[in-house]
């Protein structure tokens, strides 16, 4: 999660919502990173937990990611949490909830709906102290900027 917290601060350096995203396979290894790119790339899709999928996805030449851990700063919205189901992920490790558009835990349950076709464990509230405060300050600043 560390590694995940210091992505998310170079997301919101570059100007994107500061998250970051880390995927370990079953030996240990990081397979893949990423951070949020919306904003850089112009790209709806390009939160860090789709981009980390997709990079280890082509890493293991395998969607299948049964063996693997995804460690994220933020609780997953909608879209992420339908594409680490679909993707078949072994175990979500989050740091903070998404009050506003979790679909993990807080708001929505993705894992565990109807139309999940994969059983996801998910652990929540791992540095969450952390990874909230980084959210909290980054949307504070920001807000400093257009208050201007």
């Amino acid at each position: 999660m560390i590694r995940a917290l210091e992505l998310a601060e170079a997301a919101g350096n570059a100007g994107d919502v500061p998250v970051g995203a880390v995927i370990v396979g079953a030996n240990g290894q990081m397979l893949a990173e990423a951070e949020n790119r919306r904003e850089r790339d112009h790209d709806p899709t390009a939160h860090a937990e789709v981009l980390a999928l997709r990079a280890a996805g082509q890493k293991q030449q395998n969607w299948h990611l049964n063996d693997c851990t995804l460690y994220v700063t933020l609780e997953p919205c909608p879209m992420c949490a339908g594409a680490l189901v679909l993707a078949r992920l072994g175990r979500l490790v989050y740091g903070a909830d998404d009050l506003k558009a979790g679909a993990v835990r807080s708001v929505l349950n993705v894992p565990d709906s109807a139309a999940s076709n994969h059983p996801l464990p998910v652990l929540g509230g791992i540095l969450e102290s952390a990874c909230r405060q980084q959210l909290q300050d980054w949307f504070r600043d920001r807000r400093k900027l257009t208050d201007c």
